[in-house]
């Protein structure tokens, strides 16, 4: 498990069950995860906030107010989180369109609690080790750091507003420091349901580079690894 590289694997569980939420947390923390908890997408977005991104969300897809979609939507927007989602037994057209636009895996119910903590496991293996990307605030070093949630960098103590488009390739670059990140993976998962070429991802990480500036050894925080794609030094 992820905790042996020094942290727990954070997990944020979403759900308007009281119930299911303390079965889910019970069993998660048992399998040595940090657990938070949320009854509603609201109060969800808010923990993110305040507490920082998850390593994954478990996120039940129908709940009154804001639904599961539109949290998942609204956290995507400058994240790429991965989300296994909660959905009834019967809903496949429900379970398709989520699996189509956002979530890793999807889980019905009922469920088993053991079932559901092998998917998270399972899951956080597939997309790696990434323990960056954490904090409300991410500091980079003593010039640059940055606000995910809020979309904002900070600049040398001045505060440089981001697209969603520019937080989200960021995040996805900050979360694989010091590893080469293929164009192709950044195209897929920052429009996953859009047909969007290498030219428009050039121009959105130019303008990150500008916004940013570079190191304090005078480096550039991103560089180009030619032939391949992009990376995050630091």
């Amino acid at each position: 498990m992820l905790e042996s590289r020094g942290y727990r694997p954070r997990v944020l569980v979403v759900d308007d069950d009281a119930a299911i939420l303390r079965l889910v947390s019970d069993k998660l923390e048992r399998a040595g995860f940090e657990v938070l908890n949320a009854g509603s997408g609201e109060a969800a977005l808010d923990l993110v906030a305040h507490r920082g991104l998850p390593h994954l969300a478990i996120v039940d897809l129908n709940m009154p107010g804001m639904d599961g979609f539109e949290f998942c939507r609204r956290v995507l927007r400058f994240s790429d989180l991965p989300i296994i989602v909660l959905t009834a037994v019967d809903d496949e057209e429900t379970v398709i369109r989520a699996l189509e636009l956002f979530a890793e895996d999807y889980v019905t119910k009922p469920f088993s609690p053991r079932e559901l903590a092998a998917r998270v496991s399972r899951v956080l293996r597939r997309i790696g080790d990434f323990a960056y990307c954490l904090e409300p605030v991410t500091r980079v070093d003593e010039r640059l750091a940055v606000d995910f949630v809020g979309q904002v960098a900070m600049v040398d103590g001045q505060p440089v507003g981001l697209s969603p488009t520019e937080a989200k390739i960021l995040y996805l670059l900050m979360r694989n420091a010091g590893r080469p990140v293929t164009t192709g993976y950044l195209l897929r998962r920052v429009w996953p349901l859009e047909e969007v070429f290498e030219d428009v991802l050039r121009v959105n990480v130019h303008r990150i580079r500008k916004k940013i500036g570079r190191n304090p050894a005078g480096l550039p925080y991103i560089v180009t690894e030619r032939g391949v794609g992009y990376s995050f030094q630091h």
